[in-house]
Order: structure tokens, then C-alpha cells, then sequence
């Protein structure tokens, strides 16, 4: 028995590695390389089935007979075969149709020849494609080929768009791309009639299974749950914050006429917004902060408009710490004046620029390109090409100009046209007169002009109302900082509480008590701060937020700090626990490279099923976190009281169980993601399982945190110290599943 648990686990390891191994290969290689050598390779599917195997010997001689536990490993077996199904039935490729013309045959990849041609089961003739646009902008929101399929002589009327399929005797098409004439369509095809519902079994029996473990009450979980110990445990964390302040004096708008400026509506990031959210991104993009000194967004932008010689001086470009910097002695804010210098050649980083896009990209290039692009928005700014706040409306049809368009439209009149080039060059005559009144009143007039002419593709009150209060309050900057403040205090409070001399004292319990009962009264504040910045996020884009990794990072936040409400009153701990993990994901989403701004969704992304998939995963993720705490928290009492220190042990066991309540529900919530997402990809994609990164990583982050489950087998993680261990250690499969993937590995799920 001993040698088969080795081999298993030695397996089991095997595939862990080469699965995340080939997500590596396939950054630096590509997709079709992994596809071919190592997901498609004949020795990937052995290692499968030779896993399988020696998992269902292993199992039946140790003679397990409860059912909840047999279902569980079964459902893998069956997942198994119908991933061997898939492989070995079903067939992909590629139909092209172009409108009008009949085709019967589609695309194989070939490895000789590239591509090869295979007989469809019927004949398809493309009718119509068509792109659905958001009201007023060029962002696409559906894709849709309208086809007839001729079967015997019958023809039946069929389509697919993002997210809908059509299905086909077992076969599968779905929307891939487009001719950009407009007059062809590519779909996708698969047919995979035995692997699909095999597999689709296997998943359904999974979550049933995982659904029992937490319900079977001769099972561990329930074990877990009449235990008393949750409340024990500690944790000590510190951070350090850093701030600078300078001056300015340059010239600009009174803060009144600017933000007159904020409430015209402009079309921005491919959507119709407040110009008052590009000011903000604007400045946010130079400055790295929504504010300079003590200029407002709004005043930043129309300064650049109508001041812009004396903004060209103003040390507003913020330039990163790293080579480039050192290389050419630059301070950390320059102004638009030191990259422009005759004396030096006119654009003093212009060759290097060129050097970055003919491939040089290492770091001094890459910072290069970065200031290049803040240079080219002012650039771009002063031009006027920014500022789309014409809208023009013609059949229904909503069309957004910039005063230095070229507008050749037949169907806007000379004096539309003459209003849309002119009005800023009267702004600017009133502005250098001084008269700020009646810049006023051509602003107000300006915001008229919109509401007439910008037919439907103007928000509505309510989300113009909802963005400008979204932009007015910093939630993740201000609700960061809180939770990790409450999160250290409440650490150091419980630290001091647990020593042996205050323990019994009656101040300390009563202090306690109070300490606890603020803890709970800030939470609160907090969590309903966080629910309105969810909320206004949502109303402005008609979107559930959870498109992006900023958004899922204060869901992830937002879950945490539910629980811990939730939980707080059995378990005080949560408390310390929910600050601390919540302020650090809301401080992730503060200072990483995630891009907060509010954008049209994708249209793969726009299913139903998105909501549902992503909030699944991410309040696994949260549940995975806590039991990560529990972890450090373990480690830490261990470093700091030693082995042999007054209750070390009874702490350690305690939150050994906390982790426990955590792990369970967390693990079935993850399968139930997976799946779900399974299904999600079948309908958008045609295929459940594409080996992207994203998933793959996911595969392994789950099968990482199973083999916490199995200490009937490794005596190590029935040691409290060797759980603690690793649990903390298998939080990194999370940051790589969610941080890897998304910024190093890529892929399709790198938006998320």
C-alpha cells in the first residue's frame, strides 16, 4: 500500500507540474505548440489515464465504503473519460461563408499541410452579418450571422451571436470572426456528441458530491463544524504608507467653469461618459494621481486646452523609478517643455521610441514607451482629436465628433458643421479676455446642444448622477486603508489580550468587548461604502462589476467582508481576519496595474452566466484566503512563542479548525465554478475545456487545495504545524491562477 501511495502522489505531482509547465511554454512558444506537445501529445493522455488507474487501485484496497466519499472520486473518473471522449471523437474546425454562396466543407488543422478540407454533413449558406454597436460609439456589442442550412433539400433558418450557439445534429457552430467587408463570417465548428455529456455528468455528479461533503454528518466538515475551537488564534501584520506633497501656480479655469467643463458628456473609451471621467483618467495617466496640487481633474484638462504653454511647464509627467530615469538624470515629475529641446534635437526621446517599436523592449525602452504615450495624449489633446462632444444623430444613428474631425457626413447641415469647429475657438477667445461668465453660458448652451442632437446614446440622468458621485469618492483608496488599520489594531489588541497576566482582569474583557463591538460598527460602515461603489460601478455600466480584475478584486473584498459579518458573532476572530484580507485586496486594487476606468463590456463577456461564474470563483478564492490567514497566523505564534510556549499547541489545532470551515464550502464552491464556467465556455466558445491558462491554473489551485482533504492518507497534514504549512504554501496557486495569469501568462481569460 505504501508503494502504490507513493506512485500515486508521484503521479500526481506530475501532472500538477506538467500542466502548469505548459502554460509556461505556451507564453514564450504559443498555443498551437502546447496544443500539439503536450495537450494533445499521446504520453499527457497516458499520464491521465495511468493516474486514473492507479487512483482506483489505491482506493479500492483501502476499502472505502462511505457513498458521499466513493461519488466524489467517481465523478473525477468520469470527468476523466469524457476528456478522453473529446479527445478522441470530436472534431473542430473552421467554416468561412461568404454572403449568398452554398458551402459544404470546413477546416481541419493539418500538421503536413497547415489546413485540410472535410465534408460537412450538410450545406450552409451565409444570408446576413451584422455588428451591433453601443448607441453612439464603435465598441462592438453583439456579432451576428444570420445562415440557412440545407439538409435534404430542407432548408432551416439559423444564427449565432456571442454567447449563442447553434446546434446542429451534434453539431456545434458559434461566432469566431468577421470579413471586414462585412460580407463573410467565420464559424467555429465542433462536434463533440460522446464527450460532452459524459463529461457534463461527471461534473454534475462532482458538485452533488462536494454538496454532500459539507452536509454528511458523519463527515469531516460536520466534524469540523460541532467543534468548540474555532475561537482561538492571532496574527501579527504591518505596513508602512508614504506620501509627498509639492506646489504649483499655473494658470486655469476657475473651479466653477471647470467643472461646468466636467458635465458636458463626451465619448471616451468607447462609451458615452461625463467629460468629467476623462479629465480624471487624463490626469491620473500624466500625474499617477485624479488631482494636481490644487488643481481639480477638470481644471488639469481645460488647462492643457487653453493654457497650454504654461501647463507645457508645469512638472506634471510623472516618470517611474527604473532605468531610464537614472540613465538620463531625470526627476520623478517632468514637464512636457524637458522632452522637447531644439537645442537636442527637437523630441529628445523620439529615437528611442523608434528603437522600442522596432523591438528593443527591455526595461529603459519599455519606460521610454511609457512616457512617450503620456506625451502623445497631451499631444493628442491639443489637437482637439480627443474631444468628441458633437454628437449628431441621422435615422437613429448617433455619430460623436471633435471639433478638428474631418466631417464629410452629407447629412450635417453647414451650420452644424460651422458650430462644431468654431465653438472652441470662441471658449478660447472668452477665456484669454478673462470673461469666465460667458464661457459659462457657451458651456451650458454646449450642453444643450448635446441632449438635442445625441438621440439615445446619451446616459441617463441616473447614471450621470451615479458616475459623477463614483468619481468624487476614492472607495478603494479610503476603505484600504481603514480595513488594514482596523484589521493591525485589532491584532495588536488581541495580541495584548492573550497574554496570561491581562487575560483574567475585567477591564480587559470589558475593553474587549467594546474593542469587538467598534470593530463590528466599522466593518459595517465599510461594507456598506463598498456595496455603493459596487452599486455605481454597475448603474453607469448597465453591467454586473465583475468584468475585470479590478472589479473582481473588490468583490473578493466585498465577500470577505460579508462573511465576516455574517460569522463575526460566533466567531470574534473573523473580525481581525475580515479586515486584514479585505484591506489587502482592496489595497491590490489601489496600487496594481489593474485599470479601474469603466469600459463596455466585451460582447463574449455579456452572459448571464458571467455573474454567476465569477461570483462563485471569486467567493471561493475569499473562503481560500481566510484559511490562508489561518495559516500565517499559525506560523507566526509558532516563530514568535516557539514549540514549546504555553498553549502553542491548543492554538494551532484551533486554527487548524477555523481553516477547516473555510476549506470545505470553499472547495465546493470552486468545483461549482469550474463547471459552471464549462457550460459558460460551451455556449460562447463551442468547446468546455481549452486548456487556456486560466483554467488550467484553476485545474490546479483545485487540485492543490484537494490534497488538504486526504490527511487520512498523509500523516504530515494531520499535524497542525504541517497543515498551516501547507495551506499557506498552496495560496500561491491562487495569486498565479488570478495575478500570473492575468499579467504574465495572458491568454483568454486574461481580462478577467
Amino acid at each position: 500500500m505504501k508503494l502504490t501511495k507513493n506512485i500515486l502522489f508521484t503521479l500526481y505531482i506530475a501532472v500538477i507540474v506538467c500542466m502548469g509547465g505548459a502554460t509556461i511554454i505556451e507564453k514564450y512558444n504559443g498555443t498551437d505548440y502546447v496544443s500539439e506537445h503536450v495537450y494533445g501529445a499521446w504520453w499527457f493522455s497516458l499520464l491521465w489515464a495511468v493516474l486514473a488507474a492507479v487512483a482506483i487501485f489505491y482506493f479500492v484496497k483501502r476499502k472505502v465504503r462511505r457513498l458521499s466519499t466513493i461519488c466524489l472520486h467517481l465523478s473525477f473518473i468520469i470527468i476523466l473519460a469524457g476528456a478522453l471522449l473529446t479527445h478522441l471523437t470530436s472534431n473542430r474546425g473552421m467554416v468561412h461563408l461568404r454572403k449568398g454562396l452554398v458551402v459544404d466543407t470546413y477546416l481541419v488543422p493539418d500538421k503536413q499541410n497547415g489546413m485540410s478540407e472535410r465534408r460537412l454533413p450538410f450545406k450552409i449558406r451565409l444570408d446576413d452579418f451584422q455588428i451591433k454597436y453601443h448607441d453612439g460609439t464603435k465598441s462592438e456589442q453583439d456579432y451576428e450571422s444570420r445562415f440557412t442550412i440545407i439538409d435534404d433539400g430542407q432548408e432551416h433558418k439559423e444564427s449565432v451571436s456571442m454567447n449563442n450557439i447553434c446546434s446542429y445534429r451534434s453539431v456545434r457552430l458559434y461566432q469566431s470572426s468577421y470579413d471586414q467587408d462585412m460580407f463573410g463570417s467565420v464559424l467555429s465548428l465542433n462536434s463533440d456528441p460522446y464527450g460532452i455529456p459524459v463529461t457534463y455528468t461527471g461534473y454534475g455528479l462532482l458538485f452533488l458530491s462536494l454538496i454532500w461533503m459539507l452536509i454528511d454528518p458523519r463527515g469531516a466538515y460536520r466534524r469540523v463544524l460541532r467543534s468548540e475551537a474555532f475561537r482561538r488564534g492571532m496574527m501579527m501584520v504591518a505596513l508602512l504608507f508614504v506620501c509627498s506633497l509639492t506646489a504649483s501656480a499655473a494658470s486655469a479655469l476657475p473651479k466653477e467653469t471647470a467643472e461646468k467643463f466636467g458635465r458636458l458628456n463626451i465619448l471616451y473609451n468607447g462609451r458615452i461618459c461625463p467629460l468629467q471621467t476623462f479629465a480624471i483618467d487624463f490626469t491620473k495617466k500624466l500625474y499617477g494621481k485624479d488631482h494636481y496640487h490644487d488643481y481639480t481633474a477638470e481644471q488639469v484638462l481645460t488647462g492643457f486646452i487653453f493654457y497650454p504653454d504654461e501647463w507645457s511647464r508645469e512638472p506634471i509627467i510623472k516618470v517611474k523609478n527604473g532605468d531610464m530615469r537614472q540613465a538620463m538624470q531625470l526627476p520623478e515629475y517632468c514637464s512636457m517643455n524637458m522632452f522637447f529641446n531644439d537645442i537636442m534635437g527637437g523630441y529628445i526621446i523620439g529615437p528611442y521610441v523608434q528603437e522600442y517599436y522596432s523591438g528593443q523592449q527591455d526595461d529603459f525602452h519599455k519606460q521610454v514607451a511609457d512616457v512617450d504615450s503620456k506625451l502623445m495624449l497631451v499631444m493628442d489633446l491639443r489637437r482637439g482629436t480627443l474631444l468628441k462632444v458633437f454628437p449628431f444623430t441621422v435615422k437613429g444613428v448617433t455619430t460623436w465628433y471633435s471639433p478638428t474631425d474631418n466631417i464629410t457626413d452629407s447629412h450635417i447641415d453647414q451650420p452644424h458643421r460651422q458650430y462644431m469647429q468654431n465653438v472652441f475657438t470662441l471658449i478660447n477667445q472668452e477665456v484669454a479676455a478673462g470673461n469666465f461668465a460667458r464661457v459659462n453660458d457657451i458651456v451650458d448652451k454646449m450642453c444643450k446642444y448635446q441632449v438635442i442632437n445625441g438621440g439615445t446614446s446619451l446616459p441617463s440622468d441616473l447614471q450621470i448622477k451615479a458616475e459623477r458621485l463614483y468619481n468624487s469618492v476614492p472607495f478603494a483608496t479610503v476603505l484600504f486603508m481603514v480595513n488594514l488599520l482596523m484589521g493591525i489594531l485589532m491584532a495588536v489588541g488581541f495580541i495584548r489580550s492573550m497574554s496570561p497576566s491581562r487575560r483574567k482582569q475585567p477591564a480587559v474583557q470589558h475593553g474587549r468587548n467594546w474593542f469587538a463591538l467598534s470593530g463590528v460598527t466599522v466593518m459595517a460602515l465599510s461594507f456598506i461604502a463598498l456595496t455603493a461603489c459596487l452599486a455605481l460601478r454597475w448603474i453607469v455600466s448597465g453591467n454586473v462589476p465583475m468584468a475585470n480584475g479590478y472589479e473582481t478584486m473588490l468583490f473578493m473584498a466585498w465577500l470577505i467582508m460579508l462573511m465576516s459579518l455574517l460569522l463575526c458573532r460566533r466567531f470574534r476572530i473573523l473580525l481581525m481576519f475580515g479586515f486584514l484580507m479585505s484591506g489587502f485586496f482592496l489595497l491590490v486594487s489601489h496600487i496594481s496595474q489593474m485599470d479601474p476606468q469603466i469600459t463596455p463590456i466585451m460582447p463574449v463577456l455579456n452572459s448571464p452566466l458571467l455573474s454567476i461564474h465569477v461570483s462563485i470563483i471569486m467567493m471561493a478564492f475569499a473562503l481560500l484566503s481566510l484559511t490562508f490567514i489561518c495559516g500565517v497566523t499559525a506560523l507566526l505564534i509558532r516563530a514568535i512563542r516557539g514549540r514549546s510556549g504555553q498553549g502553542v499547541t491548543d492554538q494551532l489545532t484551533s486554527l487548524q479548525l477555523m481553516s477547516d470551515l473555510f476549506l470545505y464550502p470553499a472547495m465546493t464552491l470552486l468545483g461549482l465554478g469550474i463547471f459552471i464556467g464549462a457550460i459558460w465556455a460551451n455556449v460562447s466558445w463551442g468547446s468546455y475545456w481549452s486548456w487556456d491558462a486560466k483554467e488550467v491554473w484553476g485545474l490546479i489551485t483545485f487540485m492543490v487545495y484537494a490534497v488538504s482533504l486526504h490527511r487520512a492518507t498523509l500523516p504530515f497534514l494531520r499535524r497542525p504545524l504541517g497543515y498551516h504549512v501547507f495551506i499557506t504554501l498552496a495560496f500561491l496557486t491562487i495569486l498565479m491562477t488570478y495575478f500570473g495569469v492575468n499579467y504574465f501568462l495572458g491568454g483568454m481569460h486574461s481580462y478577467a
